[in-house]
């Protein structure tokens, strides 16, 4: 048997804790907060982020990362992009020298526009074949209640990809091994901008046409970044890229999605976050560095200079549409 320790207790940190319990791995998670490990512990339920959903009472939980840690072969990093590296800088100490390390967090970090991958290896020190990230539609609140989804494991060592792949496999959760680490990426991180897009447009009360047009360009335009960074076009075409974009653009379980509707709605960037109770719209950091890392490279992305100018420079959505509208006629 496997141990596997997951660092985070969010939802989707909560939800992936459970299918790799279920999958038959002793499971260890770290909350930040001394209460919600108690609590899980206790109730093998996490109330603040999953209510409702029963955990599995073989999972263990702890605010001790060094105790999450102890003899942890697969060591599962489910935090917020923009909060890793400290985090990393925290744990690095107690991961074991051998374990293999996943990251869930989509986005660029802010600053270094490293992707999380990079963020990891800079932090720890440890080979880039040890490094997996996992992305796909995978809506953490519909997985935790065992509906059918599939999900992409990207590893440059394949043998590690296949170990993870058997320890994230259940009935109802499916992964796929891929070795394109930087288009999973890519694909996690500007889906979650796109989805602020998408949001803003029904919020203004646009409907099915023009957010499936939104979802289709911004597909055009995290392929043209992820295909400058060294990924592969094809990988943006499947669960990393285009399911993912889908479920996180269209769902109203995705942070993102309602954000941008709030803002679509009129509400200022203050009362949305306030809305969202604390939890992060991954995309109002991202979107800035996404950015940022498209101009280095010379790529053009227009939703995701919107969705910025909206977050951080006061454009009005109306605005924002209008400009993309507004843009010259060319061949697709």
């Amino acid at each position: 048997m496997s141990k596997a320790t997951v660092l985070g207790a969010g939802s989707w940190g909560t939800a992936l804790a459970k299918v790799m319990a279920e999958a038959g791995n002793d499971v260890t998670m770290w909350a930040r907060r001394e209460e919600v490990a108690a609590r899980i512990d206790s109730d093998h339920e996490n109330s603040d982020y999953l209510p409702g959903v029963a955990l599995p009472e073989s999972i263990r939980a702890t605010h001790r990362h060094e105790e999450a840690l102890d003899g942890a072969d697969f060591v599962v990093l489910a935090v917020p992009s923009q909060s890793l590296r400290a985090n990393l800088e925290q744990w690095k100490d107690s991961i074991g020298p051998d374990a293999t390390l996943l990251s869930l967090a989509k986005g660029i970090e802010t600053g270094t526009l490293m992707r999380m991958s990079q963020v990891i290896v800079s932090v720890t020190g440890v080979d880039i074949s040890r490094v997996a990230v996992l992305s796909g539609p995978n809506l953490a609140h519909e997985i935790a209640s065992g509906q059918p989804a599939a999900t992409v494991i990207a590893c440059s060592d394949s043998s590690r990809a296949l170990a993870l792949q058997h320890a994230c496999a259940t009935g109802y959760f499916r992964p796929y091994t891929n070795s394109d680490v930087i288009g999973c990426e890519i694909g996690g991180a500007c889906k979650n901008v796109i989805a602020l897009a998408c949001g803003m447009a029904a919020g203004s009360g646009f409907g099915d046409n023009t957010v499936a047009s939104i979802i289709t360009r911004g597909l055009a335009e995290t392929t043209r970044l992820g295909v400058a960074l060294g990924g592969n076009a094809s990988t943006l075409a499947g669960l990393a890229g285009v399911g993912d974009l889908v479920a996180t653009c269209t769902s109203g379980l995705s942070r993102n999605r309602t954000f941008g509707e709030r803002l679509g709605r009129g509400g200022s960037m203050e009362s949305a976050q306030q809305a969202a109770n604390g939890q992060v719209a991954e995309g109002v950091k991202s979107c800035t560095s996404v950015r940022a890392l498209a101009e280095g490279y010379d790529v053009e992305m227009p939703l995701t200079d919107a969705v910025h100018r909206v977050c951080h420079e006061g454009l009005a959505v109306s605005e924002a549409i209008g400009g993309l509208l507004g843009r010259r006629i060319k061949p697709e």
